[in-house]
């Protein structure tokens, strides 16, 4: 999604009156007291543009918060997995508290604090070790990559993130076991969210590690492959929302067919071909299933523990479906 297509802010403070009649009217949806969205747009946002704008109406409402984990991150432009059930804010003071669906965390730890747009927040470092620290492990493996693959900045840490060192800095020694998974694993090579939660997904199901981002030079053409299994020569293809533009259909279509021009010239060049899709790897069986019938086998044992953990993110809602309310669960959509 584009970070910055959000429905404006309406606050009760500024425009008292015009709030007040287009809340009788049921043109507006209240996002926390005293601020509201219109009716129409709120529906209209997926799950991680909804988040965004309730931490907005956050930054909006309390004085000079700070903030940190998916607050920081739907910010930052890190991965945001579905709809985060809180709003995250670093503690001024040291003491943790809550109010409503707006935690406030205290920590021993020193965290550097960025500002865009006039918003503070926790670093793209340290928003990333904080993140993998309580993220299911495919999702905080995502996390990290998207961290890595950030331009050099003062904030963005340009290939040389190391959130297992990092971690083991802190007093807080809460999920050092996962951060150095994490560090083992993380990469820029990476390119999107989905490739990052495919290959942990890989992994557990038994398979070899893939090449990433290999090149391929045929009848003339220079193609790249999200997945490469050099001993077999399998190509393996995770599609992305977004890969299309479906408001315009001309370009889409352009981009279908110089798609399967691309592929078909992969399959008569190299071994199976192999393409999933967000649902297929988070499902995983999908996705080995479909890495079977492209002729690679497992050859490592199977993880059933790690495959468990892409059932559920308690820290983000279930997604909705009509006529139901969200509840507690796995977050299918990401943010990017």
């Amino acid at each position: 999604m584009s970070m910055s297509v959000l429905p404006p802010l309406l606050l009760s403070r500024d425009r008292p009156s015009d709030v007040a009649r287009l809340d009788r009217n049921g043109a507006l949806h209240r996002v926390r007291a005293g601020v509201y969205v219109q009716a129409a747009a709120w529906s209209a946002l997926a799950p991680w543009q909804r988040y965004r704008v309730r931490v907005q109406a956050v930054t909006a409402t309390w004085s000079d918060p700070v903030l940190c984990l998916e607050s920081a991150a739907a910010e930052i432009g890190l991965p945001v997995f579905g709809e985060p059930r809180e709003i995250h804010l670093l503690s001024s003071n040291g003491r943790s508290w809550r109010e409503g669906d707006v935690v406030v965390h205290g920590t021993r730890d020193e965290r550097s604090v960025l500002a865009r747009d006039g918003i503070r927040m926790t670093s793209v470092a340290d928003t990333a070790v904080d993140l993998c620290r309580v993220l299911p492990p495919a999702f905080a493996l995502a996390v990290a990559d998207a961290a890595l693959r950030m331009p050099a900045g003062e904030d963005a840490p340009a290939g040389s993130l190391d959130v297992a060192a990092l971690g083991r800095g802190r007093s807080d020694r809460r999920g050092r076991r996962q951060l150095d998974w994490v560090g083992r694993r993380a990469t820029a090579a990476a390119e999107s969210t989905g490739e990052s939660v495919s290959r942990a997904v890989i992994e557990w199901l038994g398979f070899e590690e893939p090449e990433l981002q290999r090149e391929h030079r045929h009848e003339g053409a220079l193609d790249r492959t999200d997945f490469f299994w050099a001993r077999t020569r399998t190509i393996g293809e995770s599609d992305g929302y977004g890969k299309y533009d479906a408001a315009d259909a001309d370009a889409s279509k352009a981009h279908f067919i110089e798609e399967k021009k691309r592929e078909d010239r992969l399959r008569r060049h190299e071994g199976g071909f192999a393409r999933w899709d967000w649902a297929d790897a988070m499902r995983a069986e999908p996705l080995g299933g479909k890495l079977n019938a492209a002729g690679l086998s497992p050859v490592h044992r199977r993880r059933s523990a790690f495959l468990a953990t892409l059932a559920a993110n308690p820290r983000s809602f279930a997604p909705r479906t009509r006529g139901s309310r969200a509840r507690p669960g796995a977050g299918p959509r990401v943010s990017a």
